[in-house]
C-alpha cells in the first residue's frame, strides 16, 4: 500500500467547508464515541490547570500555556521540573520524550490526512489526542482516505478539546480558592488511569505500561524528576522489543502455517 495519495484521492478530498463537516453523519459519531470518557479528560484538565497555578505560574500565562501546548501529559511533566529549578534542556527534553508518541500518530494518520494542504494539516496536528487516535483507528482500520473520515475527527475533537480546555481554565480560574484538602491530585490521578487504561489495546502496550511504572518507581530518588525520564526510556525500549518479539512469533506461526499447508498438498 502506497502512503502518498494518488491526484484522483487529492482531488476527491479538498478541504470542506466547516458547515459541511458539522452537518456530516460522521461528526455526530465522532462526538458520540468521545463522550465516553469525557469527564474523565475534564477532570484531568481540571487538575492540570489548578496544578499550573499552584506551580507559581500566573493566570494568563497558565491560560497561555494551556491554549498553546494543549498536551496535559506534557504540561504536568514539565511543572515540577522548573518549579525544581531544572535546566531547560531537562524541561524540553522531558517534554519532547512525553510527546515522541504524537510521532507514531502521525505517521499512522499520514494515509488519511495526506491529500489535505499542509497548513491544514498542521491545524489537524494540533488538535489530535490520544483518544482521538485511538477510537479513529478503530473506526477506520483501513489506512486509505475517505471523505467521512475528516468529519469524524473533527467530532471527536470538538468534545475532546472542549472538555479539556473548558476544565483546565475553570482550574486556572478557580485554583486559589480549591483547598488542598479536596484531593484533586489524587482524582486527577485516577482520572488519568482510566484514560490510560483505554489505551492500553495490545500485548506491547500493556509491557511498555508495566515497565514504565516500575522504572518511575525504581528511578524514584533521582532529582529533578529524572524518574519520569528513565521511565520513558525504558517504556519505549520495552514496547518496541515486546512489539518485535510479536512480530516475529506470528511469523513463525505464519511460516508453520505454510509448512504445514505443503505437507498437506504433497501427500498423495
Amino acid at each position: 500500500m502506497s502512503a502518498v495519495p494518488t491526484t484522483a484521492h487529492a482531488a476527491a478530498l479538498a478541504t470542506p467547508h466547516w458547515r459541511t463537516v458539522v452537518r456530516h453523519p460522521e461528526f455526530r459519531r465522532g462526538a458520540a464515541d468521545i463522550a465516553h470518557v469525557a469527564l474523565g479528560i475534564g477532570a484531568w484538565g481540571l487538575v492540570t490547570g489548578v496544578a499550573m497555578v499552584q506551580s507559581g505560574l500566573s493566570v494568563p500565562l497558565a491560560l497561555f500555556m494551556s491554549l498553546l501546548v494543549f498536551a496535559g501529559s506534557a504540561q504536568l511533566t514539565a511543572l515540577p521540573l522548573l518549579v525544581a529549578g531544572a535546566p531547560l534542556w531537562v524541561v524540553w527534553a522531558a517534554a519532547t520524550c512525553v510527546n515522541l508518541r504524537f510521532v507514531i500518530f502521525s505517521a499512522f494518520w499520514r494515509p488519511y490526512f495526506m491529500p489535505y494542504p499542509r497548513a491544514y494539516r498542521l491545524r489537524l496536528g494540533y488538535f489530535s489526542g490520544d483518544l482521538n487516535y485511538v477510537l479513529f483507528m478503530r473506526r477506520f482500520p483501513e489506512p486509505h482516505p475517505k471523505p467521512e473520515q475528516l468529519p469524524y475527527f473533527w467530532g471527536g475533537v470538538a468534545v475532546n478539546w472542549s472538555a479539556w480546555q473548558g476544565l483546565s481554565i475553570l482550574g486556572i480560574v478557580l485554583a486559589d480558592a480549591v483547598p488542598a484538602s479536596w484531593g484533586l491530585g489524587f482524582a486527577g490521578v485516577l482520572a488519568l488511569l482510566g484514560v490510560t487504561a483505554s489505551l492500553l489495546q495490545s500485548r506491547p502496550a500493556w509491557v511498555a505500561a508495566g515497565v514504565a511504572a516500575a522504572a518511575a518507581i525504581a528511578a524514584y530518588a533521582l532529582p529533578l524528576r529524572l524518574n519520569i525520564l528513565v521511565a520513558i526510556a525504558a517504556a519505549v525500549a520495552a514496547g518496541l522489543l515486546a512489539e518485535a518479539a510479536e512480530r516475529s512469533a506470528r511469523g513463525h506461526r505464519r511460516r508453520l502455517s505454510h509448512a504445514g499447508n505443503d505437507a498437506e498438498e504433497r501427500k498423495p
